[in-house]
């Protein structure tokens, strides 16, 4: 039979494709992936009048649009749930986010919550099933009293302020800045692209003294409070995949409040948008999952519909449950 031009095209190309698999080398162990990350956010107990009329607890749409900015997906956390019931959580999703708020970070639910899912964590990564915590503002400083088993923060105020990071000589072999344009890693040490709004903090002097504190997280950058005590500002852990910010990554992009300092330029733009994509990446790499996609659907932030708020809160949305 004779072979007509394109199909003789289609022979030499089926042909060269077996030709070059042989000479092409491939990776025997890759690491496993997974493209549909959820990232569980604990929510916050309502403690402002004015927002008592519309639930019990709360997320700020800020770190909701984040997440998703990253490629994630938010799964909120009530604080009212069952033990057995945040383990079936864990087992769900593939990271979680620690928000900024208030709260007692030793008597509260939300410490209590948070307190679960650390030590899951921890027992998860120390058997290789990797699983990632972000602590922002608050949870960044919930994390160092869920490492050092006290709360040993004090007065560190840099309230409603944009700051230029001190980076360590640690941040420049990080994994969260790992990757960053070399323009943008000067822009994070010279210009104002982190929004700072607590009172607060973790000094550096407190962190050198505590060995806890010291073998788990290394200090990528500090930063001076308006009493001029020397602050940690972000640090991140050496052996498991803990985060925290002292500052708002999520403002940059989705806070607009005239009164209140959020860095909108391009850098800061830069910045919110490349951690929301790293800890995404680190989501990916759990594989933890839902057992059927109903379940899963079912238990996705687009269930509810945020709130307009920015006319009577500092926040644009918010989220209530």
């Amino acid at each position: 039979m004779a072979i007509t031009g394109f199909s003789a095209y289609v022979c030499l190309l089926i042909a060269g494709c077996f030709c070059c698999s042989k000479a092409m080398p491939t990776k025997l162990k890759q690491e496993a992936v997974n493209d549909r990350p959820v990232i569980g956010v604990l929510t916050q107990i309502v403690s402002d009048e004015v927002l008592k009329p519309f639930g019990r607890t709360f997320i700020p749409a800020s770190y909701v649009k984040y997440m998703e900015s990253g490629g994630s997906r938010v799964m909120p956390i009530r604080l009212t749930l069952s033990a057995a019931e945040y383990e079936t959580i864990f087992r769900q999703i593939n990271g979680l986010l620690l928000i900024g708020g208030a709260a007692d970070l030793e008597t509260s639910d939300f410490a209590r919550v948070a307190k679960i899912f650390y030590t899951l964590a921890r027992a998860a990564n120390d058997a290789g099933d990797f699983f990632p915590i972000w602590g922002t503002c608050m949870g960044m400083q919930l994390l160092t009293v869920l490492v050092a088993g006290e709360n040993l923060l004090t007065n560190t105020t840099a309230e409603n302020i944009a700051m230029p990071l001190n980076l360590t000589t640690e941040a420049t072999s990080s994994r969260m800045f790992e990757g960053f344009p070399s323009e943008l890693m000067m822009a994070l040490s010279q210009e104002p692209l982190t929004g700072n709004f607590h009172h607060y903090g973790l000094t550096v002097k407190t962190f050198q003294e505590n060995e806890m504190l010291q073998n788990f997280f290394s200090i990528l950058s500090t930063n001076i409070a308006e009493n001029g005590a020397h602050f940690v500002s972000t640090i991140e852990g050496k052996r498991y995949p803990f985060y925290g910010t002292q500052w708002h990554p999520e403002v940059n992009r989705f806070q607009w409040n005239r009164k209140l300092n959020f860095p909108h330029s391009r850098h800061a733009i830069q910045l919110s948008s490349l951690l929301a994509e790293f800890f995404s990446n680190e989501g990916r790499r759990s594989l933890h999952h839902f057992d059927n996609p109903e379940e899963e659907d079912s238990s996705l932030i687009y269930s509810y519909t945020p709130v307009y708020a920015a006319n009577f809160t500092g926040y644009e949305q918010l989220y209530f449950f």
